[in-house]
């Protein structure tokens, strides 16, 4: 019997349980709702949850994390595409792991797809809004449009997609928003007492980063359009970064890749004044997309939904923004590795943290087990409620990421404990360099060229003290690699 024949009979019985679980909890009105945000590009270090001197005002993501928990290992496993929102969406849709899904259907950058042992090709049918509609839930999604997964997409029951990365109402964030209180409003109107899941996205703070006048003249921050000039330097701007830098030490691996040299304001600068300015216009968005949770909220509190909803904040990959010289997202650092990720619900105690140690492909499965419904056999991720309700620290101990958007086979990271290994090997292995952290000491993974005084604060790899550690997860990122089915292999691993 094949790999893929085996997933099909086995997706039989959860899918029999959904409908039991459906038809069972038909009169109790207390099963619980979901409110899950997702913004486009945004780092945990943006964020007072995350770094408290950040000048970001984000009153109502504050609240989520005083009357939730904030996760302090979140990550996104990575991509095979520049735009790495396309693989992470689809692993948030499907809880499959990153060398395990589809491409969008009309690309085929995703090494396996095709073999369906690997990649089932009817995942749609058990993905989040699938899943959720067969156990009775009503389903709602509003998001960007495109760099997402289409077949899933289209399973929500009312879908209002539109890109908005404008500086007013109808064009930015308030226009999604206004996608949900309309439709909340639809459910109250019409006595809607069916428990339903709202996948609520937001277009920014990716670019344009065009945000509202207001907002932006809180953050001395510019449209800059001019290429051939510098914006204008104010003192409200956001600081750099700790680990800023004029450029990268050595190539990122991705040729005329957009988000490094065609960002509109800040192209290939990375000097000070573009970096803050753009900084000052990312918080713009960032604080506007706060606006609009906390209406939403509101919203929820007034109809009498909101103590048993679950609310979960997250994004779907960090982005650099000046950090190690870069402005993307398609590079391993922490800032870009990590997402933010906040949980508010039933049974979470208020105020507290977890390292977590979760990839955004496990949740589906927490949102499955928080809902009582079965998770369909094709999910691979692991459900994280024992994290949120206080019974574990972390669900896993080994975290890998993958970047491989650009030339071949391009990035690997793993991460066990303190310790964080990175490898490069790109441009037809005219880069290959290999970086070592303690995230203990070196939180920031400040490289030589930060010119840090503390010993530890730099990339250990080649230090002979921590030779054997640096064996030691180049073991882990191996097996890694396999068990993830990883195609590719680096310069120095074998080549099976």
């Amino acid at each position: 019997m094949t790999r893929s024949l085996r997933m099909a009979l086995a997706a039989v019985i959860p899918l029999c349980l959904s409908l039991l679980v459906a038809a069972d909890a038909s009169a109790d009105d207390k099963r619980p709702n979901f409110l899950f945000i997702i913004v486009d590009d945004q780092s945990p270090l943006d964020l007072q949850v995350y770094r408290a001197d950040s000048v970001l005002e984000t009153p109502n993501i504050n609240r989520l994390a005083a009357e939730g928990i904030a996760l302090d290992g979140a990550h996104q496993m990575g991509a095979w595409s520049g735009a790495v929102c396309t693989p992470s969406r689809h692993m948030v849709m499907s809880g499959r792991t990153v060398w395990h899904i589809p491409d969008r259907g009309r690309t085929s950058r995703s090494p396996h797809e095709g073999n369906a042992d690997l990649v089932p090709p009817d995942l749609a049918e058990y993905t989040m809004a699938a899943v959720f509609n067969r156990a009775g839930y009503d389903t709602m999604r509003t998001c960007k449009r495109g760099n997402s997964y289409d077949a899933a997409n289209r399973k929500f029951t009312v879908v209002r997609d539109a890109t908005k990365r404008g500086g007013t109402d109808e064009t930015g964030s308030a226009w999604h928003a206004e996608q949900v209180l309309d439709y909340l409003g639809e459910r109250e109107a019409s006595n809607d007492d069916d428990p339903f899941l709202i996948y609520f996205g937001f277009s920014h703070p990716h670019d344009t980063r065009d945000g509202k006048p207001e907002l932006l003249a809180r953050y001395g921050a510019v449209n800059h359009t001019d290429r051939n000039s510098l914006p204008p330097a104010n003192v409200k701007q956001p600081p750099l970064p700790i680990n800023w830098l004029p450029e990268h030490p050595f190539h990122h691996g991705h040729p005329k890749l957009r988000d490094e040299v065609a960002v509109k304001g800040v192209w290939d600068r990375r000097d000070e004044q573009t970096i803050r300015n753009e900084l000052g216009r990312e918080f713009a968005c960032s604080e506007n997309i706060d606006i609009q949770i906390g209406r939403v909220l509101d919203r929820l509190e007034t109809m009498g939904e909101l103590e048993n909803t679950y609310i979960f904040y997250t994004s779907d990959h960090g982005m650099a923004i000046g950090r190690h010289g870069l402005q993307g997202k398609q590079n391993l650092y922490e800032h870009t590795f990590k997402v933010p990720f906040i949980v508010k619900g039933p049974g979470i105690a208020a105020g507290t943290r977890a390292e977590g140690n979760i990839y955004l492909l496990d949740v589906l499965p927490t949102l499955c087990d928080l809902a009582s419904i079965p998770a369909p056999q094709t999910v691979e991720g692991t459900s994280f409620r024992p994290v949120l309700e206080g019974q574990q620290e972390t669900i896993r101990d080994t975290l890998y990421g993958v970047y491989c958007g650009g030339t071949k086979p391009g990035m690997r990271c793993v991460k066990q404990g303190d310790w964080k290994l990175i490898k490069y090997d790109v441009l037809d292995g005219k880069v290959q360099e290999t970086q070592l952290f303690n995230l203990a000491e070196n939180p920031h993974e400040f490289l030589p060229d930060h010119n840090r005084d503390n010993p530890m604060e730099t990339n250990l790899a080649d230090d002979p003290r921590f030779a054997e550690k640096r064996r030691e997860l180049e073991a882990l990122l191996l097996a890694e690699m396999k068990r993830l089915d990883d195609p590719f292999r680096l310069w120095d691993q074998p080549q099976d």
